[in-house]
């Protein structure tokens, strides 16, 4: 499939104007946030064009990932023609099956927790998307209605936080540092409520409801889709002292720091402070055990490399809703990072993310968690 065989119109296509003009292709879902952000984009008087992601479900025929839909609503092109803007699908199946599907199951069979919002921004919306938009509309710019703020700099621009409870720039953080110049975020700087406020003044046919992180699989419970996996089984459940206390129904079902539905009587509360996929075991402890200080992340994509160093007080999540807390990094490499945070953190769990911020709320850097030694 070619370029531009990858987009199919939806409504009145686009038409580069003959005054170059600096463009912009907005990420549309049919929820508010987008819908606003692309009114905005359009008030703004610049060409817009609407785009909207078509991803495979993991939720097909027995969870093979054939069922097609739209990330991650069906009113995108409404809205479009509300805006009199042009829109387009862009059929991503391919890479979003292989980048987010598979990757989300093969990390829960390694006793990992994914976090498939980050990949998804990542890898295909300021990724594999942006590219497809530059090669097939040839418009640089890519715009979505995610709450962060990004801010243009002589050095180049910089990823910052928003001062309020919506903000997703820890979702972020893995865009690559060449690419921020490009992104607008239309709605850094007001909330959620100011958003909705808006779309309804504006009238615009958009989704209310909220979305949450597995679009693909329909806002369902991770577990439905895993898929059926013909090599896990049930295995051992220990205590700290490694003696065997119980057994479980395959690892994937179980996520690090998991008090709920352990399913052994211990006359304490037990939490899952460790996931072996090697030898197919899972171990309980008290909390003290499943909290610790020390975190160690792989894979790290620095965004401020010149505000990093060893020993520098920052602050840090592994959460995307948790509040930042203070830490210092303890050890740093181009592709890997640890910090020691002044308090523990319960439940710190081996493929999710540790990102980093500075006094002003700036991104500089993030990873994933890697599994700690217990």
């Amino acid at each position: 499939m070619s370029v531009i065989d990858k987009f199919m119109c939806s409504g009145r296509p686009y038409h580069p104007p003959a005054e170059k003009q600096d463009a912009v292709a907005i990420l549309m879902s049919g929820g508010t946030d987008s819908s606003v952000a692309a009114a905005r984009l359009k008030a703004s008087g610049r060409p817009v064009v609407g785009v909207t992601m078509l991803i495979p479900s993991a939720l097909g025929p027995s969870c093979g990932g054939a069922h097609l839909r739209t990330c991650c609503g069906q009113g995108a092109s409404q809205v479009a023609r509300d805006l009199d803007i042009p829109h387009y699908f862009v059929d991503v199946r391919e890479e979003f099956q292989r980048r987010i599907i598979d990757r989300f199951r093969s990390e829960y069979r390694q006793g990992r927790t994914p976090s498939p919002c980050i990949d998804c921004n990542t890898f295909i919306k300021f990724g594999a998307v942006m590219d497809l938009i530059r090669d097939a509309l040839k418009i640089e710019r890519v715009a979505t209605g995610h709450y962060a703020c990004i801010e243009l700099e002589e050095g180049g621009a910089r990823l910052f936080a928003v001062p309020h409870r919506k903000d997703q720039s820890y979702f972020l953080y893995g865009i690559r540092r060449d690419r921020l110049h490009r992104i607008l975020f239309p709605l850094a700087g007001q909330t959620k409520p100011e958003t909705r406020r808006e779309a309804r003044r504006l009238s615009l046919h958009a989704d209310r409801s909220e979305s949450v992180d597995l679009c693909f699989a329909g806002q369902d419970d991770y577990r439905a889709a895993l898929g059926p996996d013909p090599d896990e089984g049930p295995g051992d459940v220990l205590d700290l002292g490694g003696k065997v206390i119980g057994r479980h129904e395959g690892i994937s079902k179980y996520t690090w720091g998991q008090r709920s539905g352990l399913g052994i009587a211990a006359g304490v509360p037990l939490y899952v402070v460790d996931i072996d996929p090697v030898h197919n075991t899972i171990t309980l402890g008290g909390r003290e055990a499943a909290s610790r200080r020390e975190v160690q992340a792989e894979n790290a994509n620095v965004l401020a490399p010149e505000r990093l160093d060893v020993g520098r007080p920052l602050h840090g999540k592994i959460r995307a809703y948790h509040e930042a807390r203070p830490c210092r990094i303890t050890e740093l490499t181009d592709r890997r990072l640890a910090v020691r945070f002044d308090t523990p953190h319960h439940g710190v769990a081996p493929g999710q993310h540790l990102v980093l911020y500075d006094e002003s709320g700036q991104v500089l850097a993030g990873g994933e968690i890697v599994r700690p030694r217990l």
